[in-house]
């Protein structure tokens, strides 16, 4: 298999699953199982496309990201409740991915926990959706600090592979009251502090590869960014529109089939 269709087939897994709750580390870890690559050769490749998928998400917000700093500027009420809710809701994934960063690795190199976490999550979600009634708190600005806490405390499941970090956020705010459509939202906006946040530590970490460009190369990894970029562009304006329509229902059956295709299919390897 070429490296150029691999890049390709990666770039295009991690923007369509970034931002929706079926996670995109946990489709990254059974595509290299499933396509058989080295894992290690590929992790700066997995880490660096990340960012074209969070551009994506600025991209397609950055009236909203404009207006805040202005409102910052201008010390708006809304503004900086906005601000503050995202901040408040990342603060608990730094403080765990830095206590539990070892175990969290090795959980990265376990292709049958990303198929049970996909499974357990997909059943969670229907849960959810059958017994949580829909919120009334509407504008991320409109999150209670209680809330905003509990979602971040929801996001830190999503460093088991598997769990999505999307689902989990979206899902913990279903939970605490808030409407799907700002759900949904406070998710995508939560995603910025906390992949640059997370693909910086492991750019750090793994900077000898970065500054040797790695055996992927600088063309391979600016074609992934590119193309995880444009197809999270994509995904992120039908999942607002499909999840207003039909909530999360459709994703939680994709995660318990997907799950147990794979976990049946590592069983029998």
């Amino acid at each position: 298999m070429s490296d150029l269709f691999t890049i390709i087939l990666l770039a295009i897994v991690e923007g369509i699953t970034e931002f929706l709750p079926v996670s995109s580390t946990g489709h990254l870890i059974l595509a290299g199982a499933l396509l058989g690559y080295d894992d290690q050769r590929w992790q700066l490749f997995n880490i660096v496309i990340q960012l074209g998928s969070i551009l994506a998400v600025v991209v397609l917000y950055w009236r909203t990201f404009w207006a805040v700093m202005l409102g910052l500027i201008d010390l708006n009420p809304v503004s900086i409740r906005f601000v503050r809710n995202l901040l408040i809701a990342f603060v608990p994934a730094v403080v765990v991915g830095l206590l539990f960063l070892k175990q969290i690795e090795a959980l990265l190199l376990q292709p049958i926990v990303v198929a049970i976490a996909l499974i357990v999550g997909g059943v969670a979600i229907l849960i959810i959706e059958r017994l949580i009634k829909p919120g009334d708190t509407v504008g991320i600005a409109e999150v209670p600090v209680r809330t905003a806490i509990g979602i971040g405390l929801m996001q830190c499941l999503a460093m088991i592979p598997g769990v999505s970090r999307s689902g989990a956020t979206i899902m913990g705010a279903l939970s605490l009251s808030v409407d799907r459509r700002t759900a949904a939202e406070f998710s995508f906006f939560l995603a910025v502090p906390t992949m640059l946040g997370a693909t910086t530590l492991e750019l750090i970490r793994h900077h000898d590869e970065l500054s040797a460009a790695n055996s992927i190369g600088i063309t391979g990894i600016a074609i992934g960014f590119v193309v995880a970029f444009v197809v999270a562009l994509l995904v992120v304006r039908w999942f607002v529109g499909i999840v207003s329509k039909y909530g999360f229902g459709p994703f939680a059956w994709y995660r318990i089939i997907a799950g147990t295709a794979a976990l049946i299919w590592l069983l029998n390897k």
